[in-house]
């Protein structure tokens, strides 16, 4: 190694960064990782667990309410925002530490600062400049915002984690993952909420029916929705803001937040300079092993914009160190991916929405449940569970799971298993369930649901 200071050189400390840095330097490489935004990345820090923090927090008030119904005198208590910010930010800097720990336990340096490319092998940080073997590209995303009058007044889902106060009026312009999911949380804790999206029902990509049982759900809680809309302009008013979304209608607010997307964050890092292919919106153009374009330089995580989770970066980047450092090819299947949406209900899904199935098979079978949960039989709410199977009408085998309801996630990540291995509907069917829970439904539907009008011809 005689002309490099590193075997691998990680820019960016998030879970595909970090996984990757701690298992090469496991199998005897030496290893930096370069990191200017705290170890942990988006997930840790500014994402999926401060994130599920405040939903814990947002789900007490509809808690307090619902224990009447068990007899609990349970008038609800104040709530303090400051207090949840600030453990939260105890959680997340005791994380932080956690991380950091873990790259020096497996003899991974450290670098502190911004890193370009300079060549394949060079990586700058400041001053100094540093020769790897092999470059891994692991700088995630940022919230992607648009162009409109007045955006320096909104906010994103990097500053709701560390708004001073709970504000009492917020609109949402977005209807994905983060969108959704904040709209819970402040609704939760107690704001008013208006949610603006373009299209007519919030996680587009997603099954039909879920997509419509959530946007239901949304509703009936009390959130506002404005579908078939977009921001034209933000404007102060007084000591609100004003949220233009057409000519003549104005929402007020006192905080406004974009959630809009995530770009790829390669900006300034030299890609293009040294040949590193990326596409349109910014991300690493990668093949099925995470080789860019310059054959030594690889990428794993949302910087790819391949599967924006977190276990999916965690996966690539074993793979990668599979790959590169123990000389044995693997790649990751990105076709089976489990997810969940932590809004309130939760949505959680594996394989093929009914549209997609439809698209890739002859015939196919779908079995759906709606029912309200025994919880609510004494609290009194209205709120439904959804569950959904898609089956290949001809060789039986499931080929997705949906569900909005309590626990949707954990229930989801069980069946993706049964999927990874090939379940049939008859599998299922011949699996007992667990009584009383949402669960068993899975395993107890047996009406099919009559075929649609396209493809019962």
């Amino acid at each position: 190694m005689a002309d490099f200071d590193y075997d691998l050189i990680v820019i960016g400390a998030g879970s595909g960064g970090v996984r990757a840095a701690r298992m090469a330097a496991r199998v005897g490489a030496k290893v930096a990782v370069v990191e200017e935004n705290g170890v942990g990345g988006t997930c840790v820090l500014r994402g999926c667990i401060p994130k599920k923090l405040l939903v814990y927090a947002s789900r007490f008030a509809e808690e307090f309410m619902d224990a009447r119904g068990f007899g609990w005198d349970a008038a609800r208590p104040g709530f303090d925002w400051p207090a949840l910010i600030a453990n939260k930010d105890t959680e997340i800097a005791r994380l932080n530490g956690v991380y950091i720990g873990l790259l020096r336990e497996s003899g991974v340096t450290l670098i502190e600062g911004r890193a370009a490319l300079r060549d394949p092998n060079t990586v700058e940080v400041g001053r100094e400049r540093l020769r790897a073997k092999t470059v891994l590209i692991a700088t995630g995303s940022r919230p992607a915002v648009p162009d409109v009058p007045g955006i320096e007044l909104a906010i994103t889902s990097n500053e709701a984690f560390h708004l001073p106060a709970l504000p009492e009026r917020v609109v949402i312009v977005g209807g994905g993952y983060i969108a959704v999911e904040f709209a819970g949380i402040f609704h939760g804790l107690g704001s008013e909420v208006a949610l603006v999206i373009r299209g007519d029902e919030v996680l587009r990509g997603f099954d039909e029916d879920v997509r419509a049982t959530l946007g239901a759900e949304m509703r009936a809680a009390g959130i506002e929705f404005h579908t078939g809309e977009h921001v034209a302009r933000l404007r102060r008013a007084g000591a609100a803001l004003a949220v233009e979304i057409r000519e003549g209608q104005t929402l007020d607010a006192d905080a406004v937040m974009f959630a809009t997307g995530r770009t790829p964050n390669t900006a300034g890092l030299g890609c293009e300079e040294i040949g590193v292919a990326l596409s349109a919106n910014g991300a690493v153009v990668v093949d099925d092993y995470s080789r860019s374009s310059v054959p030594n330089i690889f990428a794993v995580g949302d910087v790819t914009d391949r599967h924006m989770l977190t276990p999916v970066a965690i996966a690539e980047a074993a793979a990668f160190v599979e790959t590169v450092f123990n000389r044995n090819p693997r790649r990751i299947e990105h076709r089976l991916i489990p997810t969940a949406v932590f809004s309130q209900p939760p949505v959680a899904t594996v394989g093929l929405t009914e549209a997609q199935a439809r698209m890739a098979h002859v015939q196919v079978d779908v079995y759906r449940s709606h029912f309200r949960p025994l919880k609510h039989t004494l609290t009194g709410r209205e709120t439904r569970t959804f569950m959904k199977l898609v089956v290949d009408g001809a060789s039986g085998r499931v080929l997705g799971c949906h569900m909005v309801g309590e626990d949707a996630a954990e229930i989801i990540q069980g069946l993706a298993v049964a999927l990874s291995c090939g379940a049939t509907k008859a599998d299922f069917d011949a699996t007992i369930g667990i009584h009383p829970t949402a669960a068993e439904e899975f395993v107890t539907m047996r009406e099919k649901a009559p075929q649609p009008a396209a493809a019962a011809e």
